[in-house]
């Protein structure tokens, strides 16, 4: 009879000692959204380039290596086809941030241009809530960030 509670003693004591990873110790994708800055300085206004300029998604590669993101997409929640960024020929270096603008501009190793025009429909992010999706190549979903306020102009999505 004494051999039963020294074995439960025993499995209590395995239970205890047994590790249990932290849950927020989820793995970080490999490319992150940073930001979403939707309410670009002055506006709302005519949608001059300035302005679409001042919106803008920020993507960083968390990873120890270069990552290409040619295919990729970066989009908000409507089903617009306009409203689909795609990466063309571009490599996002080990642990280094792209800015990708709504505007017209010319692209460089860390800044990405959608290059829309037209006003004030040519905004990409909703001013008061919206959520940004970034898909790989073969359209899996890789991050989102989403927000929900009319009160500040961007959103940290770390």
């Amino acid at each position: 009879m004494r051999a039963l509670p020294l074995a439960l003693s025993a499995a209590a004591l395995a239970v205890v000692f047994v590790p249990v990873a932290p849950a927020q110790a989820a793995a970080i994708p490999a490319i992150q959204l940073v930001k979403v800055y939707y309410n670009s300085p002055g506006s709302p206004d005519n949608g001059a380039n300035s302005s679409l300029n001042g919106e803008y998604a920020q993507i960083k590669n968390t990873t120890r290596k270069a990552v290409s993101l040619k295919g990729w997409t970066l989009r908000d929640k409507t089903s617009a086809a306009d409203h689909v960024y795609t990466f063309g020929a571009f490599t996002l270096g080990a642990g280094k941030t792209v800015t990708v603008r709504t505007g017209k501009g010319t692209n460089t190793s860390t800044v990405r241009y959608w290059g829309r025009s037209g006003g004030t429909f040519a905004y990409i992010w909703n001013q008061s809530a919206d959520t940004a999706y970034v898909r790989n190549v073969s359209g899996k979903l890789i991050d989102s960030c989403s927000y929900n306020s009319s009160r500040v102009a961007y959103k940290s999505c770390l």
